[in-house]
């Protein structure tokens, strides 16, 4: 399975997931459908399944027109998100499988962001790593705003993420590392991997690179929403208890500039 990083919009990413056995392939949270279509024709690949995490039109805004170019793809998204994602035929719930050309994916239903969210796993398979599509969840060094979910929900759908293995490739959904990393040092401004990693996305940034995909491990080394447990991140939301500590961070993240 090869994986497509498409930036769109002003920040967002669209992945354009491609079987060379079958020339088939998949998109995840698709924003817009012109840059799709174009890769699908470079490709000369037939679109067979759009992989929603939730509703939101930056992730969303696409299907109709895909539809309307492959009306046998299949849309995805979560159960709870019934009606709110244009076409959508599969409803999923944490624990679900779906497949794309010879990988199977795990669905997690990871509240938070949005009530409904769910996230695409595929495990590693012999010498390739997992891949994990996870919408506005987990971002590389931060996570989604909390619109219809409680800190409680966010905190247990991280950790769902955290058990995931260390070099599992996490693509997330928009290009928001820099801001994130400036709010994890004002947290965890000692983190010595931390300070590392924002040297690195200041250059990669600077080379016009993108900063996705990240890891699951870099993440639990340096993103602070993925280290409520650990004693500097407590000492700046000043408690420590896990679901409080994330509460009072998530919300210093909002208000901080």
């Amino acid at each position: 399975m090869n994986i497509y990083r498409l930036a769109v919009l002003s920040d967002n990413y669209v992945f354009v997931l491609h079987d060379p056995e079958t020339n088939t392939a998949a998109v995840v949270d698709p924003a817009i459908a012109e840059p799709v279509l174009a890769k699908l024709e470079e490709l000369g690949a037939d679109l067979v399944a759009i992989f929603n995490t939730h509703h939101h039109g930056d992730h969303v805004g696409g299907n109709s027109a895909l539809i309307k170019k492959f009306p046998n793809a299949i849309v995805y998204g979560g159960e709870k998100d019934n009606g709110r994602i244009p076409h959508q035929k599969v409803f999923l719930r944490g624990g679900d499988r779906v497949n794309f050309g010879d990988r199977e994916a795990q669905v997690f239903f990871v509240p938070g962001h949005t009530y409904a969210h769910i996230a695409y796993y595929f495990p590693a398979i012999g010498d390739v790593g997992g891949e994990l599509f996870c919408g506005d969840t987990l971002f590389a060094g931060g996570c989604g705003r909390l619109f219809e979910g409680t800190p409680a929900e966010m905190l247990n759908s991280l950790e769902q993420l955290r058990q995931l293995p260390e070099d599992t490739r996490v693509w997330c959904a928009h290009e928001y590392t820099l801001g994130n990393l400036k709010f994890a040092l004002a947290v965890d401004g000692d983190n010595p991997d931390l300070q590392e990693r924002m040297v690195a996305a200041q250059a990669m940034r600077q080379r016009g690179e993108s900063t996705v995909p990240t890891t699951i491990g870099l993440e639990k080394r340096t993103n602070p929403f993925m280290r409520w447990d650990f004693p500097a991140i407590q000492r700046s939301a000043g408690i420590d208890i896990p679901d409080r500590v994330f509460a009072r961070i998530r919300g210093q993240k909002d208000n901080f500039s």
